[in-house]
């Protein structure tokens, strides 16, 4: 009942009895009231039930404590009505992991073996130690060369051996090196080289190196393994697919680096056959070794430390890699 809704007082000099317009005023007021009663009484018994309040807390009288902040986000107390509240600042969803990517070389293998360690200056008895490797026995690794400046093959060829990791997972290849930068002081062995392609089930195994020949000697050259049968060696079934590896890699090779095949050996074909390197010899996978250049003539050399020719060389083999593969 609104105050307007009350009679007003008589007139002056009005006949009508005043204490009868004053017990009407009176009885409305009282109607009205009795008529609110219940509408207060129902809505207080509805925010009761509303905000949770037990009877402990009614009795009381004290107000319920707001929550504390270690309970409830900032997000969550700012929440819209019938809005979902936020996740706490502090939790941070897991960023997603990249699929691996789809190409050509999808649900293929390929290990790349970066020739050498530049540890193995500094542990020469280790790297000196005998391995069987089928046709006779050798050192189980070598320091590899360097350029007249002191750049190392093993620099050179972890680094070719990382970029062509990249262009090989980029043609969806899963990729596996035989070691990584600082993984092991030297090594590893020769024999562990070709153990690693052969449990990884390698549809192609690649072993990254630069030759050390005196200068003059300029060109890159592809190392095949030979047909042999002698002790844990057996390349009867890997010589012919290791060739068609290796022509595939030396014809890329040559077209993306601008580099020629070895002006002195393979007859001009950038092609060459061994059967002393026991990382041929023990390997049950289609293997080949590439020589990128003569680190110790100073042309060659300028190539090989140019991180840019490097970038080529490794899209080069990588292009052999997936020809063979059937990208």
């Amino acid at each position: 009942m609104r105050y307007d809704d009350i009679p007003p007082p008589p007139e002056s000099g009005s006949s009508a009895d005043p204490d009868r317009h004053w017990f009407t005023r009176r009885s409305t007021l009282v109607v009205g009231i009795a008529a609110l009663a219940p509408a207060c009484l129902a809505g207080w018994v509805l925010t009761q039930a509303l905000s949770g309040a037990g009877p402990d807390e009614s009795r009381s009288g004290s107000a319920p404590q707001p929550a504390s902040h270690s309970s409830v986000s900032p997000g969550q107390r700012d929440a819209k009505p019938g809005s979902t509240p936020s996740t706490s600042p502090t939790t941070t969803a897991a960023a997603p992991v990249p699929a691996p990517a789809k190409g050509p070389l999808t649900g293929r293998t390929v290990v790349v073996d970066p020739g050498h360690n530049t540890g193995n200056f500094k542990h020469t008895d280790e790297i000196d130690q005998q391995v069987d490797i089928g046709t006779n026995r050798k050192e189980c690794d070598t320091t590899g060369t360097t350029t007249n400046s002191g750049y190392m093959e093993a620099e050179f060829t972890m680094d070719v051996s990382k970029r062509l990791r990249t262009a090989l997972e980029a043609q969806g290849a899963k990729v596996v090196l035989t070691h990584e930068t600082g993984a092991r002081a030297w090594g590893p062995c020769i024999t562990e080289r070709a153990r690693i392609g052969n449990e990884a089930n390698a549809d192609a195994v690649v072993s990254v190196h630069a030759d050390g020949v005196s200068a003059g000697n300029r060109g890159f050259h592809i190392i095949l393994p030979a047909k042999v049968k002698s002790g844990a060696a057996d390349t009867a079934k890997i010589v012919g697919p290791s060739r068609e590896l290796g022509e595939r890699i030396a014809g890329n090779f040559a077209r993306t680096t601008g580099s020629a095949p070895a002006n002195y050996l393979g007859g001009g074909t950038g092609l060459v056959v061994r059967d002393d390197l026991g990382g041929l010899n023990l390997s049950t996978r289609p293997k080949v070794f590439i020589e990128c250049g003569n680190m110790r003539d100073a042309k060659d050399a300028a190539q090989l430390t140019s991180p840019e020719w490097r970038q080529k060389a490794a899209q080069g083999i990588a292009d052999g890699i997936v020809g063979f593969l059937g990208g």
